[in-house]
């Protein structure tokens, strides 16, 4: 097992550069050297390394043979518009079968995804990416918790793995979207706990397309 001071200070890279991918320090595309991104951070390159690799599987910078790291481009129109075809696709189903196998009697689980289901909002006297960081964090959490519940274990790898919440508040910021955004998680988690499946697909998808509509402008004015 390595040391718990050497984790917290992976984790405290992770998190630090994450921002910088996020807030386009780093710019989509762009080449990270290693050595110089390690001296920026005062750590060795070893953290740095571990770090990269788990923004690798956050889709958040991209490895090639012979040419080392880069910054993910920003998701394009089309692919953007897969990705929302992708989370109605999963996400639905996933709404289905959790309002599907609801019991009652299982409060604690539906509590904890109630609960996940009001988001913060911005982070006064922050900016950029570190004034959404609780927000994204969970959305994301809501979104996964709901995966869960569909009691599918490969629905919910498919479902987290996507990383959603990554590429799309990494395109822009808006939290001025959370309250409604919060109404709308609990319509879902109302119909999960009636046991309602069409209710609760149909609150989904209506959630996914009104976040949809939340983001478009982005391309219209890029």
């Amino acid at each position: 097992m390595r040391p718990a001071r050497r984790l917290t200070l992976t984790d405290d890279v992770y998190e630090t550069i994450r921002a910088q991918v996020m807030d386009h320090v780093v710019a989509p595309g762009a080449r990270i050297n290693i050595d110089a991104l390690a001296r920026s951070l005062q750590v060795s390159p070893t953290p740095v390394r571990e770090a990269l690799a788990r923004l690798e599987a956050d889709g958040l910078i991209r490895k090639r043979p012979l040419a080392g790291y880069t910054a993910s481009p920003l998701l394009t129109r089309d692919e953007f518009e897969e990705l929302v075809e992708m989370r109605l696709i999963l996400e639905t189903a996933a709404a289905r079968l959790a309002a599907t196998r609801h019991r009652p009697a299982g409060t604690a689980a539906l509590d904890e995804l109630r609960a996940a289901a009001t988001l913060p909002g911005p982070v006064p006297d922050a900016h950029g990416y570190a004034s959404i960081a609780a927000f994204t964090a969970q959305d994301a959490r809501f979104h996964n918790l709901l995966a869960q519940r569909s009691g599918n274990g490969m629905l919910h790898d498919a479902i987290v793995r996507l990383r959603p919440h990554l590429h799309l508040f990494r395109l822009h910021f808006p939290p001025t979207h959370y309250r409604t955004s919060g109404a709308e998680h609990h319509r879902i988690v109302d119909a999960v706990a009636a046991g309602d499946p069409d209710r609760a697909e149909a609150a989904v998808r209506d959630h996914l397309l009104a976040a949809r509509e939340r983001h478009l402008p982005y391309f219209r004015q890029g």
